[in-house]
């Protein structure tokens, strides 16, 4: 989740690609367990019997593991999982490559078919294998793996190139990498690809404007999304980080191929009232996946309503139940 990038809109990616030039931010000591990958540090989170089927969980677009609200992770551990949570590199408590540029305009420009994908410092892939760094942190052999938006993006990428440590893969609001089916409404493209303000109240207020965009308007509570994007911005407010991510998304390109090889279980859930990545890209999804199942909320957006999470949470124990022994 979070915001990304319009290759559309000149003035926004110039204002977001700035964030690059930055000063270096100061590294967290979190006290919380952490997992290596070459010179990268994920922090991560543990909920639940170690016994039990772990589930990891993967997050999206500049949104840090709490992003997973702890009700939410406590209440699949008490469905009997193991659950896992993590920063993702270059947000929360994960090592950030503060100061690290990238061309995010030729980047946009490559992904659009005008010119070649310049370098970026990170892909999907690598993004995936500190995913797998962190079940080899625990000492898992696999796991079944739960991403949203971006991080259905990575659990996509981890499925196709670590097929032996997934168990089942479970792809949330996301898409396959194949421009033609990844879609948005330019409004809210737009709107969420302007920097937030570096003060409390302003990144706050900005945080509850991007939820309200992005939600079902059934479900859009603005006191919880004003509690939310406080605790991200006390524990970690780092923008930066969402140019290198969106770089990683575009330049690692389709993902068409791997997912119709698959062969682990995949369960696709998509709101119909998503405005960040339309439907087509969770319909996408479940149509080269081989016997991946569907599930469209009519009224879930670019989020996880709380009053959905009922249906959610049942549906990924049940799905996750395939794979387990």
């Amino acid at each position: 989740m979070g915001w990304s990038s319009s290759p559309h809109d000149d003035r926004n990616v110039t204002r977001v690609a700035s964030l690059a030039r930055e000063p270096a931010w100061p590294r967290y000591d979190s006290g919380m367990p952490t997992a290596v990958n070459g010179d990268i540090e994920i922090c991560y989170e543990t909920f639940g019997d170690r016994q039990a089927p772990p589930l990891l969980l993967v997050m999206g677009l500049g949104a840090q593991m709490i992003a997973w609200p702890d009700d939410w992770c406590s209440a699949l551990a008490a469905a009997g999982r193991f659950v896992i949570r993590f920063d993702n590199r270059d947000c929360g408590l994960s090592t950030k490559l503060a100061g690290v540029h990238v061309d995010l305009a030729a980047v946009l420009s490559a992904w659009e078919g005008q010119g070649e994908m310049p370098s970026v410092p990170y892909l999907l892939s690598d993004m995936a294998d500190d995913a797998v760094a962190v079940l080899d942190d625990l000492d898992i052999d696999q796991a079944h793996i739960v991403g949203a938006s971006l991080g259905g993006m990575i659990v996509q990428t981890m499925a196709i190139e670590h097929p032996d440590r997934t168990r089942t893969l479970t792809s949330i609001m996301s898409t396959t990498g194949e421009r033609d089916f990844y879609k948005w409404d330019p409004q809210v493209r737009a709107r969420l690809m302007t920097p937030p303000p570096n003060d409390r109240e302003g990144a706050i207020a900005a945080g509850v404007e991007a939820g309200r965009l992005m939600s079902s308007p059934r479900y859009f509570d603005p006191d919880e999304a004003a509690a939310a994007s406080a605790a991200a911005y006390d524990r970690s407010f780092f923008p930066e980080g969402i140019v290198r991510q969106t770089a990683a998304i575009r330049a690692s390109g389709s993902r068409d191929e791997g997912l119709r090889r698959l062969s682990v279980p995949t369960l696709v859930v998509h709101g119909l009232a998503d405005r960040l990545i339309l439907p087509i890209g969770g319909r996408r999804t479940a149509e080269i996946v081989p016997s991946a199942n569907l599930l469209l909320m009519h009224d879930m957006g670019h989020d996880l309503p709380r009053r959905l999470w009922p249906l959610l949470i049942d549906t990924i124990v049940s799905h996750t139940a395939h794979a387990i022994g």
